[in-house]
């Protein structure tokens, strides 16, 4: 019978003894937990996070430092590196080297900024620079330390600043990247984003082109660009991309006072698929013939000079 069953059922979960002590955890755990936290201390919360990204200085935040040390050999390109203030750690002579006049300067500028001179034997200068025609005269470059994406958000913000980010997608021509960066110095960007993998990193010939831009404004490196745009987008950035077919002219972009990450495209194929589907708008720079095109570096300079003009 259906009562017969509802006292066997109750007899059932009476007959099992209670836990000693448990009377203490069953009464806190009926206990009130309180008021719902602000939705800047749940650390899950986008408020939270943002919250933390501001509070943190970037002298706190780890870099991270390139994979290796790099070498630049040859007279001419130590004297270049040397002129424009690429951070050498150390320069190499082998013994025995003629003393010319691009020996002689790299001396006087290594001696200028209290740089280790040191003299080393022909074989052993030839394993440093894994054979590379060194002419006698190489120079030791250490691991570029890249910022964090963030950091460049952050020294807007310390400016007082609406973040004007320049984003590389693809961009293989260290020369390219030193250009690109040396522009975004000029005209006032905060920082440069470069992909991890199959892109240009800060070389010897970056820091060369950057004429020493490369020591005034930070480089962040990113594992997934598309990944970093849509975090810069959650923070409040609006994202334009460089393309031949964009809808908006580049003199037409009313973007450009606000937050804004520009995104140019690799030298070759211009934007990946993905990356021009995640910008919010793609921009495109008015040329007189329809088949002339700007390179990487000749292209971030025209829109950054545009961008310049109107946040003036």
């Amino acid at each position: 019978m259906p009562g017969n069953s509802s006292r066997k059922g109750a007899i059932r979960k009476t007959s099992k003894k209670p836990t000693a002590g448990s009377g203490g955890r069953v009464k806190r755990g009926l206990e009130g937990k309180g008021p719902t936290p602000k939705a800047k201390e749940r650390p899950y919360h986008k408020a939270y996070k943002a919250e933390q990204r501001s509070s943190r200085s970037t002298s706190t935040r780890p870099r991270k430092k390139g994979t290796d040390a790099e070498w630049v050999a040859g007279r001419n390109s130590v004297v270049e590196a040397l002129r424009e203030g690429v951070p050498v750690t150390g320069v190499y002579v082998a013994e025995g080297a003629e003393r010319d006049g691009r020996l002689r300067e790299a001396f006087q500028i290594a001696s200028d900024r209290g740089l280790n001179l040191l003299e080393v034997s022909k074989g052993e200068l030839d394993r440093m620079t894994s054979g590379a025609v060194h002419q006698g005269l190489a120079a030791r470059i250490p691991p570029y330390e890249y910022a964090h994406a963030d950091d460049l958000l952050d020294l807007a913000a310390a400016n007082h600043e609406p973040p004007l980010i320049v984003a590389l997608d693809s961009v293989t021509d260290p020369r390219n990247l030193g250009a690109v960066i040396r522009s975004a110095a000029g005209f006032g960007a905060h920082g440069v984003v470069i992909p991890e993998r199959r892109a240009a990193g800060m070389t010897a010939s970056a820091w060369k082109t950057s004429a020493g831009a490369a020591a005034r404004i930070p480089v962040a490196q990113t594992v997934n660009l598309v990944r970093q745009l849509k975090a810069f987008q959650d923070a409040g950035c609006m994202v334009v991309g460089l393309a031949a077919d964009g809808e908006v002219s580049l003199p037409d972009l009313d973007l450009a006072d606000g937050p804004l990450v520009l995104v140019v495209g690799s030298e070759g194929n211009g934007l990946s698929r993905l990356v021009a589907e995640t910008c919010d708008q793609l921009v495109s720079i008015p040329m007189a013939h329809s088949l002339e095109s700007l390179n990487a570096g000749v292209a971030a300079s025209v829109a950054l000079y545009a961008i310049a003009q109107a946040r003036a």
